[in-house]
């Protein structure tokens, strides 16, 4: 009976060292499994309408679909391998058990990647066919509209499967257990907004793309050579039309054409606080000093109302790299007079190229309006093609990424969907640690095609009603000392003091968490009085700054704020070049 006795805990250490082997080769089978999928949809048709299934007949099954089928069935032994009396005993002994633990929540979440998370969502996205034609659009946003209920249970899903990742033990004993936990919570983090995108698209897609009928859009072509809140300066713009899928563009016109009508608007007395002296209703190029995308959607539509007496349905705002991320996609676009627009020259021949080429306002602005209705033509060819269609899809994915796509619906119950996502632009209500840098052009000039933007998020010492937080901005303008077309340089503020070509001036805004005040702030080391203000709900923070060329200037803001406790979410504005922004990281604070 000893002997028995004895032998028991060898026996299961001997049946987790198995299974833990086995289970191992099942998810990496599953990680095989996966990447082959993600290939296959980014390179091949797929879906009940290609050409493939097709042939074969209305039950075959998509290459897609074998694959998915496959890494369930991997994902499912794997968890099967790692439950039980042995597994479920050793995951709890203290110290020893961590690894276990880990290993056993990657299998579960394996599982519930792969049978519950991933199906919906490839059904989810329909293929078209080289012969589809005008009949395929309609019928993909169909399977879209009816896949909405089992692509929302799956983000719900996915999310779960975060929630518990995060509860897995982050350091134990056996370092592989530890990276596996960790780069499952990073693909995790990823896929949850992106389910969420999903989700999203898959509810309001459809109508906006007038599956029940025609939708109107305002297209707004932001310069951002000249930055504004939602992006840059509201050039050159289209109208669009969507009918069951199918898009086309009745109008394209520039800035003049609306400068001076009102747009009439309520957007409260908070906006009119922040931004009243401005006159964002009636000066057209001030109309998205704030970065809450609906408030310039409502203007800009508002404007064509009274502009044409014609209602839109919605606006959409892209800039210059959007155009150079697509057309990465479609292939170039060509204007009349010969000149490519290329994923590669977009923003250079858009932003800077141009101003040196035209000497005069009206050639320069009739030169945006061709190149925005040339690169417009060309990717409503790729959209109806659908061999084009697949690739196209990734780079809007793209583009919303990095936030260039911004999206307002006229419909309420579209609009509260799009809100909730990045792509919506909207400035976030809710509570908790923020940090948004926002810059809009006080100048006139063309300059911030030269800025570069940094910010550091650095919690400090937690306090009875939150943390101490010092947050680190710094501008740089790298415009040259000479070489630039007057137009680029001109400075329209005509301000009391003396300037230099390639001088610039920005009004820069800090939007704080909710709840959040500033103690104090520095301009390059030296005290500085900034102004207050308050949007959404957020506490910001604006200062008037000369950014002469060739030089940095650093703000510092020392705030206290009451929700520290966590990263930060980041506003990124959408300029030529990036944000730069760095989060050290926060501990809990214990009250």
């Amino acid at each position: 009976m000893l002997l028995i006795a004895a032998a028991v805990p060898t026996a299961a250490v001997a049946w987790i060292g198995v299974t833990g082997w086995l289970a191992r080769s099942e998810l990496l089978a599953v990680q095989h499994d996966l990447n082959a999928l993600r290939a296959s949809v980014a390179t091949a048709e797929a879906g009940p309408h290609s050409t493939a299934a097709i042939a074969a007949g209305p039950s075959a099954e998509s290459p897609q679909e074998r694959l998915l089928r496959s890494a369930a069935a991997h994902a499912s032994r794997a968890h099967h391998l790692t439950t039980g009396p042995a597994w479920y005993t050793a995951a709890q002994l203290p110290f020893l058990g961590g690894p276990l633990q880990n290993v056993r929540g990657t299998a579960q979440a394996a599982d519930n990647l792969a049978g519950d998370v991933l199906p919906p969502l490839v059904r989810a996205v329909p293929r078209l066919t080289a012969g589809a034609h005008a009949g395929g659009i309609p019928r993909a946003l169909t399977e879209l509209e009816s896949q909405a209920p089992a692509v929302e249970q799956a983000a719900h899903v996915a999310a779960k499967v975060r929630d518990d990742a995060r509860r897995l033990p982050h350091s134990t004993w056996l370092p592989a257990a530890d990276r596996a936990r960790e780069q499952l919570a990073q693909q995790l983090d990823r896929l949850v907004p992106q389910m969420r995108d999903v989700a999203v698209a898959a509810r309001v897609v459809p109508s906006m793309l007038g599956a029940h009928g025609p939708r109107h859009y305002f297209l707004s072509f932001q310069n951002t050579a000249e930055a504004r809140g939602t992006g840059g300066l509201p050039g050159a713009f289209a109208v669009l039309k969507a009918d069951r899928g199918l898009l086309s563009f009745e109008h394209f016109g520039n800035d003049r054409e609306l400068d001076g009508i009102p747009a009439d608007v309520n957007l409260g007395a908070e906006f009119s606080d922040q931004y009243g002296n401005n006159e964002p209703a009636s000066v057209w190029e001030n109309s998205n000093l704030s970065p809450h995308f609906p408030y310039a959607a409502r203007i800009w539509t508002a404007v064509w109302h009274k502009h044409t007496g014609r209602r839109l349905d919605g606006a959409f705002a892209i800039d210059p790299a959007t155009l150079g991320l697509l057309l990465r996609a479609t292939g170039p676009a060509r204007m009349s007079d010969g000149t490519a627009i290329t994923a590669d020259n977009a923003v250079d021949l858009t932003e800077r190229t141009s101003y040196a080429k035209y000497d005069d306002v009206t050639s320069r602005k009739a030169f945006f309006v061709e190149a925005a209705r040339a690169a417009a033509e060309q990717l409503m060819k790729a959209a109806d093609d659908p061999h084009l269609l697949p690739a196209l899809l990734r780079a809007v994915h793209d583009v919303q990424r990095e936030g260039r796509l911004q999206v307002w619906s006229a419909h309420p119950d579209e609009q509260r969907q799009l809100e909730s996502r990045p792509f919506g632009g909207a400035l976030p209500e809710g509570p908790g640690p923020f940090a948004g840098l926002v810059v809009n052009n006080a100048a006139g000039t063309k300059l911030d095609y030269y800025l570069d933007r940094s910010l550091v998020w650095a919690p400090g010492a937690c306090t009875n009603t939150g943390r101490s937080v010092t947050v680190t901005v710094t501008l740089t303008n790298r415009a040259p000392a000479s070489g630039l077309p007057y137009y680029v340089t001109q400075r329209v503020d005509a301000p009391p003091y003396r300037t230099r070509p390639g001088d610039n001036r920005l009004m820069v805004s800090y939007y704080a968490g909710k709840g959040a005040h500033l103690t104090r702030a520095t301009l390059d080391g030296h005290p500085v009085e900034l102004i207050p203000g308050v949007e959404r709900g957020h506490p910001v923070y604006t200062l008037d700054l000369e950014l002469p060329r060739q030089s940095s200037r650093t703000l510092v803001l020392h705030l206290r704020e009451p929700e520290a406790d966590r990263a930060p979410t980041i506003l990124r504005q959408a300029l030529v070049t990036p944000l730069r922004a760095v989060v050290k990281p926060a501990g809990p604070c214990s009250y």
